[in-house]
């Protein structure tokens, strides 16, 4: 052979495996070198990592799968002929090895008691829902944990379809309903607040279940729930021996389903959330009966469209016990309604731990109505007018009898939109800093939007309240611009009274 065909083909022989070199590619070596073939392990690689795994590596071309099976079926083809040739040991086999069980996890090794004191805290901490849905999904562990009664005591089901068409609404509940068929009776055993948010047409099935699998139930709340009949809120109250906290405020309910659940639960009933109408006069006529001695809260939302107008007796009545345990009364209203000083007597002469009244948009109540009432220690006072007519006479004197007689134990007091004269005012708020021994530390927010309340007023209540966190002089008339606006928090009160105080004229 010639001298240069042999260089040219020694050239060729070292040039055929760089060739070969550079047809593969930076990714397919950096795989092999991360995940050799046979190591059991194979890479998965995502937008920001690139993740090393054991299992099954991937996808191989269809010629080398091919290639693959064939070569094992002739290894196996060939140990299968050799064991066939090989004569039989005598010796016995071996025993064979103990198998290891898998881990099961750091989730299943701890206590059950234990997970059930952490779900506890986050549940009381965000509800049950959707914190146990997702939970139960971990581990069969944590499912059994999740799974427990007595994490789920708080529930609130609203159908998801709500505003959508009736019988879309309709075709949802009843789905809804075949799930709580189940989950009544192996979950919400130990419920004890419900809240039930637009239902339409399955309200008296969702209660029933309710009265059938959850005795201990102590709170009802029914939200744009129609349907109520008397006949499910009776069984309620039957079933549901512990029941005391019932609100059907924005819901379309009867009275004589609200009588006659009074007339069985009245007893035990400690608070009643009601939306004022025409039918809330025969409400209000059976808890003045002393149906509901144990009342501690009630409030009655009115709409903007309904007045208040009630009955005048045509004979004298008894009055009854009224409510001994009332604790918050809330009758406002964002426009003028006709709760008058008589009505608020019959609803609170027998209520001498009242802490809270809301009278807002209550024009017709008085000081002296209000001075007159049994309780002796409230804690917050709402008297805001908000929306009130220029032809409503108000009252321009007596609020004097409400300070003098709540300065030791008043926190909050709302006297924005009231008629008062800056003399009766000044002689009012001067009850907080007369009081001896702090008692005055108490008053923590003050109200005086659209009042006639001077500088010297209000720089002196707030030298004598430091406790005050909140005070409103929105649309007073007789201070100076600049200084009209809502103080949250005391350096933004403390500021105020350093504006009020470089304004003030110096003493002659």
């Amino acid at each position: 052979m010639a001298p240069g065909v042999a260089r040219r083909a020694r050239q060729r022989v070292r040039i055929l495996p760089l060739a070969g070199a550079r047809s593969r590619s930076a990714e397919d070596w950096w795989w092999d070198r991360l995940a050799p073939s046979g190591s059991g392990y194979h890479l998965l690689q995502s937008d920001s990592m690139l993740l090393v795994l054991p299992g099954p590596g991937p996808a191989r071309p269809r010629a080398q799968r091919r290639a693959a099976s064939r070569t094992q079926r002739l290894r196996l083809h060939g140990a299968r002929a050799a064991v066939a040739k090989a004569k039989p040991r005598t010796a016995p086999a071996p025993a064979p090895a103990p198998q290891q069980e898998p881990d099961p996890g750091w989730g299943d090794r701890i206590p059950l008691e234990i997970l059930l004191q952490i779900f506890g805290l986050l549940v009381a901490a965000d509800g049950p829902i959707p914190f146990l849905g997702r939970a139960a999904r971990v581990c069969r562990r944590w499912h059994e944990a999740a799974s427990q009664p007595a994490l789920w005591h708080t529930l609130t089901l609203s159908p998801p379809l709500a505003g959508r068409p009736a019988k879309s609404g309709t075709k949802t509940e009843k789905k809804l309903l075949a799930s709580l068929e189940w989950l009544m009776p192996s979950r919400f055993s130990q419920l004890q607040r419900l809240t039930l948010i637009h239902w339409k047409s399955q309200v008296h099935p969702v209660l029933k279940l309710v009265s059938e699998s959850c005795p201990r139930l102590t709170f009802l709340k029914l939200s744009d729930c129609h349907g109520v009949t008397p006949d499910t809120l009776i069984m309620l109250a039957k079933a549901c021996p512990q029941l005391h906290s019932l609100d059907i405020q924005h819901s379309m309910v009867e009275s004589t389903a609200v009588v006659s659940f009074l007339e069985e639960a009245g007893p035990r009933m400690r608070k009643l959330w009601l939306t004022y109408s025409s039918q809330t006069t025969a409400i209000l006529g059976a808890l003045l009966g002393s149906c509901c001695p144990q009342l501690q809260l009630l409030e009655v939302l009115r709409l903007l469209n309904l007045m208040w107008l009630p009955k005048p007796s045509g004979r004298a009545m008894t009055p009854g016990p009224g409510f001994p345990r009332l604790e918050e009364l809330c009758l406002a209203s964002s426009t003028c309604n006709f709760v008058s000083n008589e009505v608020l007597d019959r609803l609170l002469h027998g209520s001498p731990h009242l802490r809270l009244l809301d009278l807002r948009g209550c024009a017709r109540i008085t000081p002296a109505g209000l001075h007159d009432l049994p309780c002796q220690e409230l804690e917050q006072l709402h008297l805001g007018l908000y929306g009130i007519s220029d032809r409503l006479t108000l009252a321009k004197e007596g609020s004097l009898l409400l300070t003098q007689k709540w300065c030791h134990t008043l926190q909050e007091l709302d006297l924005s939109g009231q008629g008062f004269s800056e003399k009766d005012l000044e002689q009012a708020l001067a009850a907080f800093s007369g009081t001896p021994g702090g008692s005055h530390l108490a008053l923590c927010s003050l109200n005086l939007r659209g009042t006639r309340v001077t500088p010297s007023t209000v720089s002196s209540v707030i030298s004598s309240c430091p406790g005050l966190l909140y005070l409103n002089l929105e649309s007073c008339r007789c201070l100076r611009r600049g200084l009209k606006r809502a103080y949250r928090g005391p350096e933004e009160v403390q500021w105020c009274l350093q504006q009020l105080l470089t304004s003030l004229p110096p003493p002659s």
